[in-house]
């Protein structure tokens, strides 16, 4: 059994969280897509349940909460209609929740833009904490009976709906915003302090998610093939952002300030969090005999060939 050394998987693993394709990360190692597709895997699945073990028992107090939109497979429009209404082809949203103080990514969820996503995260996210927060999210419906059923109303929450205007049409980009005209706040429940209703933390994460991960770039191929693929590269990346990438505001990790981590981790580190694998001695086998026959101009030669392996 071939074990890759531990350099290379750390080599592999920091160029996909620096935002590399997976193409491009197999031309840089010298490898092929499936040995990086199956690190991905690996490390993604353990970076996952690291983090669902360690982020608990949370004392976040401003919580800032959004989606991001991505596709796998094809984009809505191309999907074939047997698989349409099938997860994990189209239109996938990842839901995430920034703690506005640590810039801890607290919980996040991959799943579509409806009412049963929003409650698998926000349920997430609730259980997660240890004390009030207070919630800010965007004007999305799906997330009041979300807030209301996970907090049971013990939360400081609010909407933040951002107005646009109508570029003239000489302006319009396909990827750029229309004008922003200004912002409005609703109070849904308890008494959020008006000064700290803002998405703007959350927003600037989700251009740091578009920046480190290849899958979420615009206008490109990079895009994901598979769902299960997907969502393995953004546990990757959280664990990336919450213990390895030091904020540049905070002079530490997210994962430090929040006090779940007491230093700076190393993608070795990372990558350790899968169990070495074990090399097995290979054993002795030996080849079956072969009957070749050759026939040639109405003559027939048969050979009888046994070799032996050890």
């Amino acid at each position: 059994m071939n074990i890759m050394p531990i350099e290379k998987r750390v080599q592999i693993i920091q160029l996909l969280v620096e935002g590399n394709s997976m193409r491009s990360v197999e031309r840089i190692v010298g490898c092929s897509i499936n040995t990086v597709t199956k690190l991905l895997v690996e490390v993604g699945q353990a970076c996952a349940d690291y983090q669902g073990k360690a982020m608990r028992n949370l004392n976040c107090k401003r919580v800032q909460c959004d989606e991001i939109w991505s596709f796998v497979y094809a984009k809505e429009r191309n999907i074939p209609d047997e698989l349409k209404d099938v997860f994990g082809y189209g239109d996938v949203y990842t839901w995430t929740a920034i703690d506005a103080d640590t810039k801890l990514i607290p919980s996040w969820f991959v799943g579509t833009r409806g009412a049963e996503s929003a409650h698998a995260f926000i349920s997430d996210l609730a259980g997660r904490m240890t004390n009030r927060v207070q919630l800010t999210t965007d004007g999305h419906k799906a997330y009041l009976e979300a807030v209301e059923e996970a907090f049971h109303g013990d939360i400081d929450y609010a909407m933040l709906v951002k107005l646009y205007g109508n570029n003239p049409k000489e302006d319009q980009r396909k990827y750029s915003l229309s004008k922003f005209k200004g912002a409005v706040q609703g109070v849904v429940s308890g008494n959020p302090e008006k000064e700290h209703v803002s998405t703007s933390f959350v927003e600037r994460q989700n251009l740091t998610m578009r920046m480190h991960m290849r899958r979420f770039t615009r206008l490109t191929n990079g895009f994901s093939k598979k769902v299960d693929n997907h969502m393995n590269a953004v546990s990757l990346h959280f664990m990336y952002y919450n213990f390895a990438k030091i904020h540049k505001t905070l002079r530490v990790t997210p994962a430090m300030e929040a006090g779940i981590s007491d230093h700076v981790w190393s993608i070795e580190e990372i990558v350790r969090l899968v169990p070495e694998p074990v090399a097995k001695k290979r054993g002795s086998y030996k080849k079956t005999e072969k009957r070749v026959e050759i026939i040639s101009e109405g003559a027939t030669i048969t050979s009888h060939k046994k070799k032996h392996f050890e």
